[in-house]
């Protein structure tokens, strides 16, 4: 099985070299996002064999990759891996997940299991992918000893390594543009799920994801980062084509808020009041790409690539 690695660089540097020589053993596109530090000239410099496609701006997560997924594709690649900057592959691992593919088509996606940068523990977030409620057999096996499966399907695994089958890129596609940064993994694997695939963890094969772990930062109402965590949300849950009509959701979600508008009318809070008004105001801008892209992605075609 061909498999072409894609790695999105952006001002990468204090984990590149590890990054890199991790993958010496395959075939590397690294798509740069605009890079202002070294990151270019240091794989161009040390790694002549790895394929980099430089971009001028920073084309965010999604698109990068799309471009890097359209390469691998065009090398006749039967697979794609998708690794983060800041991850690293373990041992075989990727040989690991491409056997697995081979015996289990009908997953569309495979992750390894991601150990965290001290390499003392499971990655925080990886660590809820496969929780009890998402997998009731993924710890349980694990602890008890049990024998382990070959793969283990979940709903949902964060795209900082993924393997992805040249069956599922061609009937779903690439991420979606509608996404610049952050939900784009979450909206693919609501896609595959809807085109028929399904997403495992292929157990006993590891990537180490070298990112710093902190508790979430609270957010101002109606600050800045609000508004882009609302964005986000409302992109995720109104462009999953698993859910209703997105115009049905737009009509609830418009009632809600009006329904808290009066209420902070009423209350002379103005500031809340205002807020909700610009809420109201965003949502409806996302409106129209938010149904283009529901409308789309139905479509079983290699959207995006």
């Amino acid at each position: 099985m061909k498999v072409i690695i894609v790695i999105v660089t952006f001002n990468g540097m204090k984990w590149l070299k590890k990054c890199m020589d991790s993958c010496k053993a395959y075939t590397v596109v690294v798509v740069d996002n605009g890079s202002t530090d070294d990151s270019v000239n240091f794989i161009k410099t040390n790694y002549n064999n790895v394929h980099v496609i430089e971009s001028s701006e920073n084309l965010g997560f999604g698109k990068a990759n799309n471009i890097g997924i359209s390469y691998a594709l065009s090398q006749n690649a039967e697979s794609v891996f998708l690794l983060n900057q800041d991850a690293y592959l373990v041992d075989d691992v990727l040989d690991k997940l491409c056997d697995v593919q081979k015996t289990h088509s009908d997953y569309g996606i495979l992750s390894p299991v991601h150990v965290n940068g001290a390499q003392d523990k499971l990655d925080f977030y990886f660590s809820n992918y496969v929780s009890n409620t998402k997998n009731p057999f993924f710890y349980s096996d694990h602890v008890l000893n049990n024998q382990l499966k070959e793969v283990y399907v979940v709903p949902f695994v964060n795209a900082a390594a993924w393997l992805i089958s040249k069956a599922c890129l061609e009937k779903v596609g690439g991420f979606d543009p509608l996404f610049f940064h952050y939900s784009e993994d979450n909206n693919y694997c609501q896609r595959v799920a809807y085109h028929g695939f399904k997403i495992g963890v292929v157990p006993k094969s590891y990537i180490i994801h070298d990112r710093k772990e902190g508790k979430p930062q609270k957010m101002k109402p109606y600050s800045p980062k609000f508004y882009e965590w609302k964005e986000r949300l409302y992109k995720s849950n109104f462009a999953n084509i698993n859910n209703d009509d997105p115009q049905e959701l737009y009509k609830i979600e418009t009632k809600k808020l009006q329904v808290l508008l009066i209420k902070a009318f009423i209350k002379l809070d103005f500031k809340t009041y205002k807020g909700l008004i610009i809420q109201r105001k965003k949502l409806k801008a996302l409106m129209p790409g938010i149904l283009k892209s529901y409308n789309t992605n139905k479509i079983q075609q290699s959207h995006y690539l």
